[in-house]
């Protein structure tokens, strides 16, 4: 195993600490005295949003955009696009989720791009941005501030999938762990659970590297350690969930991830789930897949969270009271659902090669009845 990726790529500063987020705008400022804000709609509501725009202590001019909800589309990074372009920004911030965090971080990366975002989106080169992008969580989940990964869906073709480029790596990342008051449980269970997987997905990917399963590890060890706290109000574990969820989005951006994520985006896609449930309810039977490519790792992973990493995942979802959308629903498009999973980089990078057949099992599994035995 080499001790490094091949290329390295790292968020250059990363602030932590309550009450950081008051601060954003002001940092922001060094990147130029014009920038977008994105959010989402509860940061207004809970008037988080007008506090820290009146605690900025600098003359820099902010356009608000609010995310509409739901996980991004390419749809809504055009509205974005356009909105931003017309304001001419020097940089872009994201405060909100993983979708809020994705379409801004791909607003920064394609804002001076000649190309329409479909394009990209079907496979063009990206072209390297030099518009700064910040970010500022309010979920832990996606890590999809250390990332240099923007996750689209094509509504029109369903297709998800992400598009990445070393430039779209934040200039700058806010863990303000009082950012997650308020979030609901059931964000807090399945963003965590999507943590979650990518820590040990990361850890086991075939990318991996010394460095990157030093923080994968230390993610696992972080979020078991917070996750049930937090989803029953402890606001004290916030910081250990976020910063294992910080970790874990460092990790995967330098590492990859497996078929728990190859399935999870034609899923998400053609069934409306929140990504993190999906990972969440694949979980288990990925690790079931998995276990003989990489005993030591696996091994490694139950110490850290004392008892077998597999049963582990269950008994979180138990614990969090996360159900599975899939059990029992028809699944029309198998082969379509397949064909992307395979050509997915996240399968790829499994630890074990996972052929058509492979794909086809762990799927009949995933949506069979409740209580159906294993076959």
């Amino acid at each position: 195993m080499s001790s490094l990726p091949n290329t390295l790529i790292l968020p250059p500063e990363t602030r932590t600490g309550a009450g950081e987020a008051l601060r954003l705008l002001d940092a922001c400022a060094g990147f130029g005295m014009r920038g977008v804000l994105v959010c989402g709609a509860s940061l207004e509501r809970s008037g988080r949003l007008r506090v820290m725009l009146d605690a900025c202590e600098t003359n820099v001019n902010v356009r608000v955009w609010t995310h509409p909800g739901g996980e991004p589309t390419l749809e809504q990074l055009d509205a974005l696009l356009a909105d931003a372009r017309e304001h001419n920004p020097h940089w872009v911030a994201a405060v909100g989720g993983g979708s809020v965090m994705d379409i801004a971080k791909a607003c920064a990366g394609l804002l001076r791009a000649p190309a329409p975002a479909v394009a990209y989106h079907d496979g063009a080169s990206i072209p390297a941005s030099n518009t700064p992008f910040i970010a500022a969580p309010t979920t832990a989940g996606t890590g999809s501030e250390a990332t240099i990964v923007s996750v689209l869906t094509n509504a029109a073709t369903e297709v998800k999938k992400s598009i990445r480029h070393p430039s779209f790596m934040a200039r700058l990342v806010i863990l303000d762990p009082t950012l997650l008051d308020g979030c609901p449980p059931e964000v807090i269970a399945a963003s965590g659970m999507d943590a979650l997987t990518q820590a040990i997905e990361s850890y086991c990917s075939n990318g991996a590297t010394w460095f990157t399963d030093a923080l994968a590890l230390k993610a696992v060890a972080l979020i078991h350690a917070s996750i049930e706290a937090v989803y029953s109000g402890d606001a004290a574990k916030q910081a250990d969930l976020l910063v294992g969820s910080y970790l874990a989005g460092v990790a995967l951006s330098n590492a990859r991830l497996g078929i728990v994520h190859g399935l999870a985006h034609p899923l998400g896609a053609r069934f409306h789930v929140p990504h993190g449930l999906a990972c969440a309810v694949g979980l288990p039977l990925a690790l079931d897949f998995n276990r003989e490519a990489v005993p030591e790792k696996y091994a490694r992973l139950s110490r850290a969270v004392g008892m077998d990493i597999g049963e582990y995942a269950r008994l979180l979802l138990t614990r969090l009271n996360l159900r599975s959308p899939f059990h029992g629903q028809p699944l029309d498009d198998i082969d379509a659902i397949i064909e992307e999973a395979l050509a997915s980089g996240s399968t790829k990078a499994n630890p074990r090669r996972v052929c058509a057949e492979d794909a086809a099992r762990l799927l009949r599994r995933l949506f069979a009845p409740a209580n159906t035995p294993p076959q």
